[in-house]
């Protein structure tokens, strides 16, 4: 592998360390051949994150300009042309390594082009159609890398899993979206538990949830776990290899909801976290969990309810 390619690889993962702390251990417990592609995905939908989030000292339109200008390097990439980058050479390899879709990474970046201009979702169908694009198109980027014994059955089981993960951290991330300026929970949820988007930031004001804004939380959670419950099949239809990564990865993301539901859905008190404790407890007995031995999903209610 040459230098350029090296480095790009280094530059993901240090991206993947720094700011995934639990899909990156989770990632650890992969064979060492497959981690490099997993932190090359992780590298490019988080630089094209820090685009859009942590350049915020910058008006939207300029923003806008940079994902345009970064999203218009990656296409050349993919045509085969030369691309001057930090970790796009990592990210292109990966893709042809593994014949990955192309409309994935589009459809991601379109979905973070959202994030500049959209600030609310009036249904939860209207956010479904976000998150196909910044998460369920994650879960099939990632299918091919961990390998499955039956691929097509694996795919809905791999969206699921990236929808349940991406709501599980707009459940944490309340306050934070609100200092952007956005909110994920719907619309037609505020108002069927009698909360305003004004509610909202006055929680975040008082560093305290209203008993509406945790009525409406836990039944965010409960609609999260009916996606982790529509994943759980998935995992014992990968390879063996690869079961334990997601077996923690499954756990631990869902594991915050468990600590958002033992801080009564009281999102603002405090950022739901599970303990290191816990995630190195987790880690070690999925890598003893015989392969294909079932995930135990969370019950809810219909996905799209």
């Amino acid at each position: 592998m040459d230098t350029d390619l090296t480095a790009a690889y280094d530059r993901c993962r240090e991206l993947h360390r720094r700011h995934g702390r639990t899909y990156y251990l989770a990632t650890s417990l992969l064979p060492a051949w497959k981690r490099r592609h997993v932190h090359a995905l992780y590298g490019f939908t988080r630089y094209a994150d820090e685009i859009v989030d942590r350049t915020e000292e910058l008006p939207p339109d300029e923003r806008a300009d940079q994902l345009r200008e970064w999203s218009a390097r990656f296409a050349a990439g993919l045509r085969g042309e030369p691309v001057d980058d930090p970790l796009l050479p990592a990210v292109l390899h990966t893709i042809a390594v593994f014949d990955l879709d192309h409309a994935d990474f589009t459809s991601f970046l379109g979905s973070m082009a959202m994030d500049l201009t959209v600030a609310s979702y009036p249904t939860y169908a209207d956010l479904l159609d976000y998150m196909e694009g910044s998460a369920a198109v994650i879960g099939t980027m990632m299918l091919p890398i961990l390998g499955s014994s039956d691929p097509a059955a694996a795919r809905e089981p791999a969206r699921q899993l990236g929808l349940a993960f991406q709501l599980t951290n707009f459940i944490r991330d309340v306050a934070e979206d609100l200092g952007r300026g956005r909110t994920y929970l719907p619309d037609e949820d505020l108002a069927r538990f009698d909360v305003t988007r004004d509610d909202l930031y006055a929680a975040r004001a008082a560093g305290h949830a209203t008993p509406k804004i945790r009525e409406l939380v836990e039944y965010e959670v409960t609609r999260a776990r009916a996606h982790y419950a529509a994943a759980a099949p998935g995992v014992p239809l990968l390879t063996a290899a690869s079961q334990s990564c997601m077996r923690t990865a499954y756990v631990l993301y869902g594991g915050i909801l468990d600590e958002v539901a033992a801080q009564h859905y009281d999102v603002f008190v405090r950022r739901a976290r599970v303990s290191g404790r816990r995630r190195l407890a987790v880690a070690a007995r999925s890598l003893l969990t015989p392969a294909g031995t079932p995930v135990a999903g969370k019950e809810g209610p219909l996905v799209n309810a």
